[in-house]
C-alpha cells in the first residue's frame, strides 16, 4: 500500500514538474499546479513520478504536460499572462461597498448576524449627511465599477436613505463615469407596490432570504404579528413578474435567496431544494451558520459539526444535480463559484473565497453612524462590541488612508494563501480563498490555524464533493458543472453612465 505522506521527491524528478500539490479523493490522486491546472493520476503513477520514474514521451509524461505539470513544457509567457488575467482584480479596488442605513429590523432571525435592533432604535438610522459622504468615499474607489448594497437591519426600514443615496450616487457619478449598480438585501415583509415599482423603475437588484418550507422558515425569521414566509414568497412573485413585464430573461433576471444553515435544516435537503425551485428560485447559496451576531447566543441550538453540514451540503446537490438532468434549471452557488475557477480558469471576484482576500481591497462597510469597516463581517465583529476591523469614518478618512491603513495592509497578507503555513501546501490553494475576520472571530487571531477553522472545513468538503463528480466523469453530470460556470452579465442593472 502506498503512504502518500511518506513519499519523498528524488531531485531529478523535482527538478521534471512544476511545483505541485496533491490530494487522495476518491481513492486515485488530484494533483493541481499553481496555474490552476488540475489532473488526476493513480497513486502509482504518483510514486513513479516522485521515483523519477516517468520517461519522456510516456503516455503519463503527456499527460501532465498537457496539463502544465512538465516544466520543460510550460509556455511561461502565456501562463504568465493567464496569472496575471485571473488576478486582474488586484489591479482595481474595492469594487463592493455595503451601507448599512439603519440596524432596525422588523424580523428576529434566530442567528442574527447584524446584531439588529428594534424598531424604535431611531438612533441607528443613517442620516443624509452620512450616506452622502459614504457615496462620495466610494465613488473613489479606483475600482471602474462599483456596487452598492443596502444592508441592514432591514433597508425598508429607512427606504428614504435608500431612495436618497441611489439618486446621490447617481448625480455624482457623472463625474467619476463608473459603472454602478445597487442590490438591496431585505426580507421583504415591508415591502409595498409604491416601493417595488420604484425600485424596478431605479434597477435596484433585490437580494432575500428563504431558509426552507413555510414552517421551518416561520422558526427562523420570526415576524412579529405575521407570516414571514408568506411575506417572502408573495413578493418574490410579484418581483419576478415585474422582471418578466419588462421582456427580461427569467432565468438570468430573477430575485435572489440565500439560505441559512442551521441545525434544524440539516434533516432536510430535498424539501429546502424543491422549496426553491417552487419559487422560481433560479440558485440557492447552502451556506453554513457564521460566528457573528446572536449566532453566538444562539450557538447552542443552532450551530453543528461542520461535518453534519457537509452530508446536508452533498445531499442538497445531489439532488440539485438529479433536478437538472430533468430539466430543472437550477444551481448551487457555492459550487458555481469553485468550478468557475476550476473548469472555467477565470476569477469570479467572490470576495470570501479569493487570493488574497476582499477585506477594503475588494469591499467597504460603511455603517449607519459613519464609521467604516473592512468588510460586512468586519461591521458585524463591532456590533458584538469589539471595533479591531474599524479602519476609519466617513467624516475624516480618506480614500488613500483606507487603502493604507495598517488593518488594511495586515488583512492583505493575513487572506494571502501562499503565505498561510497551511494553505500553501494545499492542494485547494490555487481555487481557494480565507476570510481573517472569521479566523478572529473564531480562532482570536487574524491568520487564524486553517486545520483547526470551520470555514476551511467547509470550503475543503465542498471542493473534494465537487472533484469527486468531476473524478466519476459522468457526462451528464460534468456537463451540468460546466454550465453552472457560464458568467452572464445581468447588464439591466447597470446605471446610466455619465455619457447618457
Amino acid at each position: 500500500m502506498i503512504d502518500l505522506v511518506s513519499l519523498r521527491a528524488k531531485p531529478q524528478s523535482a527538478a521534471m514538474f512544476v511545483p505541485l500539490r496533491y490530494r487522495e479523493v476518491g481513492g486515485d490522486v488530484l494533483l493541481t499546479n499553481p496555474f490552476g491546472d488540475w489532473l488526476f493520476v493513480t497513486k502509482e503513477e504518483l510514486a513513479g513520478m516522485f521515483k523519477g520514474e516517468v520517461g519522456e514521451g510516456s503516455a503519463l509524461y503527456e499527460r501532465l504536460a498537457s496539463r502544465n505539470f512538465i516544466k520543460a513544457r510550460v509556455d511561461v509567457a502565456l501562463q504568465a499572462d493567464r496569472m496575471a488575467r485571473k488576478k486582474r482584480f488586484l489591479d482595481y479596488g474595492p469594487n463592493l461597498h455595503a451601507m448599512v442605513v439603519t440596524l432596525r429590523c422588523n424580523e428576529s432571525c434566530v442567528y442574527c448576524h447584524a446584531s439588529r435592533a428594534d424598531m424604535d432604535a431611531v438612533h441607528t438610522d443613517m442620516t443624509f449627511e452620512v450616506a452622502e459622504k459614504s457615496v462620495e468615499l466610494a465613488l473613489q474607489s479606483t475600482s471602474p465599477s462599483i456596487t452598492i448594497e443596502f444592508q441592514g437591519g432591514e433597508p425598508l426600514v429607512h427606504f428614504d436613505c435608500v431612495k436618497h443615496i441611489v439618486e446621490t450616487a447617481r448625480q455624482k457619478n457623472r463625474a467619476y463615469g463608473k459603472q454602478l449598480e445597487f442590490t438591496m438585501v431585505s426580507n421583504l415583509a415591508l415591502m409595498n407596490d409604491e416601493r417595488l415599482a420604484w425600485l424596478v423603475d431605479n434597477k435596484v437588484q433585490i437580494c432575500t432570504s428563504i431558509d426552507g418550507p413555510e414552517a421551518m422558515h416561520n422558526k427562523q425569521r420570526i415576524l412579529a404579528g405575521g407570516n414571514a414566509y408568506r411575506e417572502a414568497t408573495k413578493w418574490i412573485e410579484k418581483i419576478n413578474k415585474a422582471y418578466v413585464n419588462l421582456g427580461l430573461d427569467p432565468v438570468l433576471y430573477h430575485v435572489e435567496a440565500l439560505l441559512t444553515t442551521t441545525r434544524a435544516l440539516l434533516p432536510y435537503p430535498k424539501e429546502i431544494v424543491d422549496t426553491y425551485v417552487e419559487l422560481g428560485c433560479r440558485a440557492l447559496f447552502v451556506r453554513p451558520v457564521d460566528p457573528f451576531g446572536w449566532a453566538q447566543r444562539t450557538a447552542k441550538t443552532v450551530e453543528y459539526p461542520r461535518s453534519d453540514y457537509l452530508a446536508f451540503y452533498r445531499a442538497a446537490t445531489d439532488y440539485v444535480l438529479e433536478l437538472n438532468k430533468k430539466g430543472v434549471q437550477v444551481l448551487e452557488r457555492y459550487a458555481a463559484i469553485f468550478l468557475t475557477k476550476i473548469l472555467g480558469d477565470e476569477e469570479p471576484n467572490f470576495l470570501d473565497v479569493r487570493n488574497p482576500g476582499g477585506a477594503v481591497i475588494g469591499q467597504v462597510a460603511y455603517s449607519y453612524d459613519g464609521s467604516i469597516f473592512t468588510s460586512d463581517e468586519g461591521r458585524m465583529v463591532a456590533q458584538m462590541g469589539d471595533p479591531f476591523f474599524r479602519v476609519g469614518s466617513v467624516f475624516d478618512t480618506t480614500y488613500r488612508q483606507l487603502m493604507t491603513h495598517p488593518t488594511t495592509r495586515s488583512l492583505t497578507l493575513a487572506s494571502n494563501l501562499d503565505a498561510q503555513p497551511d494553505c500553501v501546501s494545499c492542494t485547494y490553494n490555487p481555487y481557494c480563498g480565507i476570510v481573517p475576520e472569521h479566523a478572529y472571530r473564531t480562532q482570536g487571531s487574524i491568520f487564524g490555524r486553517m486545520r483547526e477553522s470551520q470555514m476551511c472545513a467547509v470550503h475543503k468538503g465542498i471542493q473534494d464533493y465537487l472533484f469527486e463528480k468531476l473524478r466519476e466523469d459522468d457526462p451528464a453530470t460534468v456537463e451540468i458543472l460546466r454550465r453552472w460556470t457560464t458568467i452572464r452579465p445581468r447588464t439591466h442593472f447597470v446605471q446610466a453612465s455619465a455619457a447618457s
